[in-house]
């Protein structure tokens, strides 16, 4: 019987068969990265998202593959089979965060431009890092470090987080403060000055969940 997490196994598997994880299956058949992520395939009231027929046929066709073999994936069985997931997430700079184009309107990561890191450890797919310049962060993050930044996790005083207002600024401070109406950040560098940043010149906010350090 057709079902959605057999064709989500499919496409799991399809990505795995061919030494790719899904964002990268979906990155060779011209698709988001993100097409594929875990997170794309419920939609925020709980309704199960099925892909496309068309995503199905670009990754098909950017493999090789038919669709007798994504209906012999299917029939492998649910996705409780399947070897144990790498986890890679996407990467760009920290200046180019600032820049448009680089994330939907939700502020997660979309369109083009992002390469993939190896991620020692076990997530969701609504995390994204970030490679520092500059000396902004020291003695914390030294320039070419790179952090890894969750959307989803909750954030509270004394975390670590990166910001990003509406005019393009991405800034990583410590959260002193959060209230309905604004932000108390502290930085990471003393030699750079603490900000307030009022809640309607917030684009995102998101945790530092890992560095590499």
């Amino acid at each position: 019987m057709l079902s959605h997490s057999l064709i989500w196994a499919a496409i799991d598997r399809l990505a795995e068969r061919h030494d790719m994880t899904p964002s990268g299956l979906a990155r060779r058949a011209g698709l988001d990265p993100t097409t594929f992520n875990r997170s794309k395939r419920t939609a925020a009231d709980g309704r199960q998202r099925w892909p496309s027929t068309e995503s199905i046929a670009k990754i098909l066709a950017a493999t090789g593959s038919e669709i007798n073999d994504f209906i012999a994936l299917m029939q492998e069985g649910d996705t409780a089979g399947l070897s144990r997931p790498r986890w890679r997430v996407p990467l760009i700079g920290l200046a180019q965060a600032g820049r448009g184009g680089f994330f939907d309107d939700g502020g997660f990561p979309a369109g083009q431009g992002w390469d993939e890191i190896d991620f020692p450890g076990t997530l969701d797919e609504n995390v994204f890092a970030l490679e520092v310049s500059g000396d902004s962060m020291l003695p914390l993050y030294r320039n070419g470090d790179t952090i890894v930044v969750s959307r989803d996790t909750p954030c509270r005083r004394g975390d670590r987080v990166v910001v990003r207002t509406r005019d393009g600024e991405v800034m990583a401070k410590v959260l002193q403060r959060k209230t309905a109406r604004s932000l108390d950040l502290a930085s990471l560098n003393p030699d750079h000055p603490n900000r307030i940043v009022t809640a309607s010149d917030i684009d995102w906010i998101g945790r530092i969940i890992w560095a590499s350090q």
